[in-house]
């Protein structure tokens, strides 16, 4: 197994980003073996912005070893659900410039719960919009991926489903997304911070298809929530598959970043023997 950090780590969000170039930097002085870059978190699409971010990385003896992007497929709007296609193949394409093998994929959801604080009120799950079902909502994210599929393999990056609220918000809503649509093109991203009850037995049904890894952490407490997860207990589970990917820190704890990451470092070290 790698370890490598997210630039989400350093920023959640709010109004002034931190550049994706400053957590280049961080990951090198913690020694790590990689980062994964947020999409939103970019300055740019440029194709000079996205060399220098691949040069960078390179000197300083980093892999970029995925991109994590939005999507939504959860809608019976055909247009909408092109849009989203669009997007993730626009991403892909991205990716490719920046020599990044992976992307995180959402399903997408509802959107019946207005806001994410209630939606963490009610354990990640909304109720389908009037006179749809589940089972509308898997028949269009399984034909959107699979409109991704052909494109993501010519360009040689995995998509990697993650278990991130809506239809994958279960393991069984994660492996039936991706059993059915059956490619080597389409994996899992495990979220260990996702599952928020009992999440070792989901983490274990999903850990087969398994490509990436996102580790929570939460010191100072989390930003929308804070779970206690036992790594120790996960890397068996993951060693029990024989994963050899990378662990990317997603540190979602409210103490500062340049306190909060190297802690987070040291834990996930330790507990994975890196």
């Amino acid at each position: 197994m790698k370890l490598g950090v997210s630039t989400y780590s350093y920023w959640h969000f709010t109004p002034e980003k931190v550049p994706v170039e400053t957590v280049i930097q961080k990951a090198a002085e913690l020694n790590l073996d990689g980062v994964e870059i947020l999409h939103q978190q970019m300055d740019s699409e440029d194709r000079s912005y996205l060399q220098n971010l691949k040069r960078m990385a390179f000197i300083h003896g980093l892999d970029l070893y995925a991109l994590s992007i939005h999507q939504g497929f959860v809608s019976p709007n055909p247009d909408e659900r092109q849009k989203n296609v669009d997007h993730t193949k626009h991403c892909i394409e991205l990716a490719y410039q920046l020599g990044i093998p992976s992307i995180r994929l959402n399903s997408g959801r509802w959107g019946t719960i207005p806001t994410f604080d209630q939606l963490m009120t009610n354990g990640g799950q909304e109720p389908a919009l009037p006179g749809y079902t589940e089972g509308d909502a898997f028949g269009w994210t399984i034909q959107a991926i699979e409109k991704c599929l052909s494109y993501a393999e010519q360009n040689g990056v995995i998509l990697g489903l993650e278990n991130h609220w809506g239809l994958t918000n279960t393991p069984e809503g994660v492996n039936r997304i991706v059993s059915e649509i059956d490619s080597d093109w389409l994996k899992v991203t495990m979220d260990c911070g996702n599952f928020l009850e009992d999440p070792y037995s989901k983490i274990q049904q999903i850990a087969p298809e398994t490509v990436l890894v996102h580790a929570k952490t939460y010191y100072g407490g989390g930003e929308w929530y804070t779970l206690e997860l036992d790594y120790q207990r996960i890397a068996r589970i993951l060693a029990e598959v024989e994963f050899k990917g990378y662990i990317s820190l997603e540190f979602e704890g409210r103490e500062d970043a340049d306190v909060g990451v190297p802690k987070s470092i040291a834990l996930l070290r330790h507990a994975f023997g890196l």
